[in-house]
C-alpha cells in the first residue's frame, strides 16, 4: 500500500534515528494491519520513522525506529535479544548515494513495497524521494520485516531488517 503522508517533511537527519523495544503505540500517520499465520502485526508509519507491533500466542513485541527526543539509544548496527520465548534480531545500515542513484533506488523500493500485500510505504508532499517503507513476511515460524527511511537532502537511505522467532530449547544431553 502506498500513501501520501499528510504532514510536512521536516529536515531530519539519518543520524537522528534511535531504536527502542517495548514502547507503547505512538501516533501514526498510516497503519497496515496484518494477519500472518497466527501472528497479528501492525505496521505503523510515524513520519520519517516506523513502529511495528507484533502479537502472537507466545507474547508481544514492539519495535520503534524514530527520532525520539531524549533517547539514549542511537540506531545500532545490530541487536540480538531474548524476549520471552522469542529470539529478536535487528540490523541497520546507512547507505550514502549520489542524487541519480538515490532517485533510482527510491523508485525501486517504492515499486517493491507499493503493490505488496504486506507492504506499507508513505511519501511526503514536496519531495518525491522522501519516504518511509515497510515490508513484512512470515516464514518457517519466524516473522520478518524490513524498513527503509529516505533522507534525500542528505543522500542517505537507512535500511533495517528484523527477525523474531521462537527460541529453541537447548538439546537434552
Amino acid at each position: 500500500m502506498l500513501t501520501t503522508l499528510h504532514t510536512a517533511y521536516s529536515d531530519t537527519r539519518a543520524a537522528d534515528l534511535a531504536w527502542a523495544l517495548g514502547r507503547e503505540p505512538l501516533p501514526a500517520l498510516a497503519v497496515l494491519d496484518l494477519e500472518l499465520a497466527g501472528a497479528t502485526m501492525q505496521l505503523r508509519l510515524l513520519g520519517a520513522s516506523h513502529q511495528v507491533l507484533l502479537e502472537e500466542e507466545r507474547g508481544s513485541c514492539s519495535e520503534t525506529v524514530a527520532c525520539m527526543p531524549g533517547s539514549s539509544t542511537p540506531l545500532p548496527l545490530g541487536v540480538a535479544k531474548r524476549i520471552g520465548d522469542w529470539e529478536y534480531e535487528f540490523a541497520a545500515r546507512v547507505e550514502t548515494l549520489g542524487a541519480g542513484s538515490f532517485a533510482g533506488r527510491a523508485q525501486e523500493l517504492l515499486a517493491l513495497v507499493a503493490d505488496h500485500p504486506h507492504g506499507l510505504a508513505g511519501t511526503f508532499p514536496g519531495s518525491p524521494h522522501a519516504f518511509t517503507a515497510m515490508l513484512a513476511q512470515r516464514t518457517e515460524g519466524q516473522v520478518r520485516w524490513r524498513t527503509w527511511h529516505a533522507y534525500p537532502q542528505e543522500g542517505r537511505l537507512v535500511a533495517t531488517r528484523t527477525r523474531v522467532g521462537v527460541r529453541m530449547p537447548a538439546a537434552a544431553l
